[in-house]
């Protein structure tokens, strides 16, 4: 039996995960979005010790998991 490479390994053994595109909206520039929401996070932590910024952060992910039904199936 031929020895598998990492390369075949990971080509028929893992499945690719599926791309998904982004939605474009004309007038809507991501980046700068993505930027300006980067420095507004890192302004709201500058002097947080660890542990308050992953407070921070999991409350964040908790409003996001628990959005309502209805704004889930917009995504």
């Amino acid at each position: 039996m031929p020895c598998l490479t990492s390369e075949l390994l990971t080509r028929y053994a893992m499945p690719m995960p599926k791309m998904v595109k982004p939605k474009v909206i004309p007038g809507f520039d991501v980046l700068k979005w993505k930027q300006e929401t980067q420095e507004k996070i890192y302004r709201e932590t500058e002097g947080m010790t660890r542990e308050e910024v992953r407070e921070y952060i999991r409350k964040g992910a908790e409003v996001f998991r628990n959005e309502p039904e209805e704004l889930k199936k917009r995504r």
